[in-house]
């Protein structure tokens, strides 16, 4: 399973929201530095509304959401690359995860320690970003010294590393994360090998006040972040209030959903954000429905029906022989499967499919 890492600067909030997207109270959430030292790790289920629909076409009550998970890890200081605060251990952590949900304090109050003593949310991102960018500029030397002998003696591997990595050293070492960076697809892959942190994909949370949430949209802190992430990593920036999330977790669906139309607000922010990761990590959804269960099923995109098949079992996919298909939305539309067959919207698909999100299938395999 794919891993999300929650990171920011202490204080942020970052405890907070792992207990909301996890429905725990597994972290600890203080107003002191480093309260969390060892990564907590939490598996959340990803909210998807078809899934409900879906059920009352197959006429059941059993549901199974896709999941993704989420890391907690300790908040970074300035000179964390040097050493400061948890320095490389913390370091390590992210590196150990396949996404980064950064998050960035954008409220006032004198009750919670900032710990550069004031709010400036591009300031925090900007010290997040120069650390892992310090970490990786050190990444790409000691690769490069490496790679140098076999790539002198014409090793092809060691060639292609190195031109890689000569397009990232000028890249990062000018302060830009180096997913920004334009490779191709060749050398996309060479560079996933090298597992640098600002390569990582990023997503924002802008966490506000309870009192802010529902109008977001005007808060100045959350409007900075949104500019920055859109021109500087071309990223999304999702706006959540950690207080009310954690709040939320100890009421029921129809509570929860009472207490954020009295805030002016219509879904959850941790709604969005769990969904906003889950694509982040280039994740996509097919489903399985019949009598016994609806289930979402968690592929990448761009794979193939067989490939889909052996999420279920790998017997699926090595005997793969074709995959009865229909879009989601044509089978709502329809309202079921015999109908979806007469208009002709069922169809038989082979190896090649690529499956597209929101694919209800049926396998059909020989082993």
């Amino acid at each position: 399973m794919l891993k999300a890492g929650i990171v920011g600067l202490p204080n942020v909030g970052k405890s907070t929201l792992f207990n909301a997207v996890t429905r725990t109270r597994k972290a600890e959430a203080a107003n002191y530095p480093f309260c969390t030292i060892d990564p907590n790790v939490g598996i959340v289920t990803v909210p998807d509304a078809r899934l409900e629909v879906l059920s009352k076409i197959a006429k059941t009550s059993v549901i199974i959401p896709a999941a993704v998970e989420f890391v907690d890890i300790a908040g970074l200081v300035k000179g964390a690359s040097a050493g400061e605060g948890l320095g490389n251990k913390f370091l390590t952590h992210i590196r150990e995860v396949d996404a980064i949900v950064q998050v960035v304090r954008c409220f006032e109050d004198e009750n919670i320690h900032h710990v550069a003593g004031t709010v400036d949310p591009v300031r925090d991102i900007e010290i997040i970003f120069t650390e892992l960018i310090l970490c990786d500029v050190e990444a790409v030397q000691r690769r490069l010294e490496k790679v140098a002998k076999d790539a002198k003696r014409g090793d092809k591997v060691a060639l292609a590393e190195q031109e890689v990595l000569k397009k990232i050293e000028p890249h990062i070492n000018a302060g830009k994360p180096a997913i920004t960076l334009e490779l191709t697809a060749e050398e996309k892959v060479i560079a996933k090998g090298f597992y640098l942190l600002t390569d990582k994909p990023t997503i924002f949370a802008a966490n506000v006040k309870e009192t802010d949430l529902a109008n977001a949209d005007q808060n100045p802190y959350v409007c900075s972040v949104r500019e920055y992430a859109r021109t500087h990593v071309a990223c999304e920036t999702v706006t959540i209030s950690a207080q009310i999330e954690s709040d939320l977790v100890d009421l029921s669906p129809t509570e929860a959903q009472e207490f954020l139309t009295d805030l002016g607000v219509k879904e959850s922010g941790v709604g969005a954000l769990i969904r906003g990761t889950y694509h982040l990590l280039g994740l996509r959804t097919y489903f399985t429905a019949g009598e016994k269960e609806v289930r979402a099923w968690t592929i990448h995109t761009g794979d193939t029906a067989p490939k889909a098949a052996g999420v279920i079992h790998s017997d699926f996919e090595r005997g793969f022989i074709k995959a009865e298909t229909v879009a989601y939305d044509a089978l709502v539309q329809c309202g079921s499967v015999a109908v979806a067959r007469e208009k002709g919207l069922y169809r038989m698909e082979g190896k090649e499919y690529i499956v597209k999100d929101g694919d209800v299938l049926l396998f059909k395999f020989n082993v």
